[in-house]
């Protein structure tokens, strides 16, 4: 049984990790922290937690992250970017294990690309060289290397929500060879709650609702995240071209991808090598023919939904990839990357399955 913190919990990502960890079987104690919410009881801010803090209702959050920070034994940052590296110091420094959500750790020793789309430096650089980016799938062994028993910093950079879906939904065509490196196009939706807690004008429903809104075609800050970690499972640069849009809803990620294959290949042998790639995988299902992947059948779920389609046995594949953006693209990928390093049931507090309305 572990004690967890989580600072910032009153964003979206803070609250979803506040329900997940409050319903966990190795969590003994949940710590919550919020510079913007001090002193209120999280169900006065997020009324579907009432009741969750059993004999006190009112359990009220906390203002100093240095408390929370100093009795926790896992902490979880779920603020903007620019302000996790001070906690993964004050963490390491205790050995802690340290989960950020932010993308202040998505880019390892690469302080170059952070720095160019974020517009902040290093100023612990060895912190970044050491952190372990969060994409179970790809990097379950170096994350189970980060139990209590590891030597140096225990931090984890969990990924964005755009590059879960869009990864997740590439990997075993970029690590088998089977799809040509270039000219990739990543075609994605997302629901409102990516945008964050605060309100602005893309995000208000009159603005909205009704419409599908592309928008940073090219320029968004998850685009370098997708290029870095493809790369990465194909061992040679990769270069995609990340579309992303807003969707009417309010949360959800349906990533359609195109991709060129290294060769003619048939529908169903492509989906035949996505399954047995994902076969032993707890979170990802590969969809039969004739289904295609959406973020209703994942919604409050950890899981991704993958189809795969080879239009007229073409050299073009589309791969379609749906998450729920707040689960498996954040907080619930978040508890599923401390299960691992912990040595824990890596189902455990995410097991749920999706709703069917």
């Amino acid at each position: 049984m572990v004690i967890c913190a989580v600072i910032g919990a009153t964003g979206y990502a803070g609250a979803e990790l506040a329900r997940l960890l409050l319903g966990h079987p190795g969590v003994d104690r949940l710590i919550l922290s919020s510079a913007s919410s001090g002193g209120e009881a999280m169900s006065s801010v997020y009324p579907n937690l009432a009741g969750a803090f059993g004999k006190d209702p009112m359990r009220a959050i906390l203002v100093d992250k240095s408390a929370a920070i100093a009795e926790a034994q896992v902490v979880f940052a779920a603020l903007p970017a620019g302000h996790a590296e001070e906690i993964a110091a004050l963490c390491s420094e205790k050995g802690s294990l340290f989960i950020d959500m932010s993308a202040d750790f998505r880019f390892g020793a690469d302080e170059a690309t952070y720095s160019a789309w974020y517009g902040k430096k290093y100023a612990r650089p060895e912190l970044h060289a050491a952190s372990v980016y969060g994409l179970p799938e790809f990097n379950r062994k170096k994350l189970s290397s980060l139990g209590p028993d590891a030597k140096g910093p225990r931090i984890i950079g969990n990924p964005g929500c755009y590059p879960t879906a869009a990864t997740l939904g590439l990997f075993p065509a970029m690590k088998l060879g089977l799809a040509e490196l270039e000219g990739i196009v990543i075609d994605a939706k997302s629901g409102t709650t990516g945008a964050g807690k605060e309100p602005t004008k893309a995000t208000h429903y009159s603005e909205c609702a009704d419409s599908i809104n592309p928008y940073k075609i090219g320029e968004h800050r998850h685009g370098p995240e997708i290029s870095a970690v493809l790369s990465s499972m194909a061992g040679a640069p990769v270069g995609a071209l990340f579309a992303p849009h807003l969707a009417p809803m309010g949360r959800g990620i349906v990533a359609t991808i195109y991709v060129r294959l290294a060769k003619a290949t048939d529908e169903a042998a492509l989906r035949e090598a996505y399954a047995s790639f994902y076969a032993s995988e707890p979170f990802v299902r590969v969809l039969g023919a004739g289904a295609y992947a959406t973020n209703r059948n994942v919604r409050f779920s950890n899981f991704c939904d993958i189809s795969v389609h080879v239009p007229a046995k073409g050299r073009t594949a589309v791969v379609v990839a749906a998450i729920d953006n707040m689960m498996k693209g954040s907080s619930g990928e978040a508890v599923q990357c401390m299960n691992i390093a912990l040595g824990l049931d890596e189902r455990a507090g995410i097991s749920m399955l999706p709703p069917a309305v």
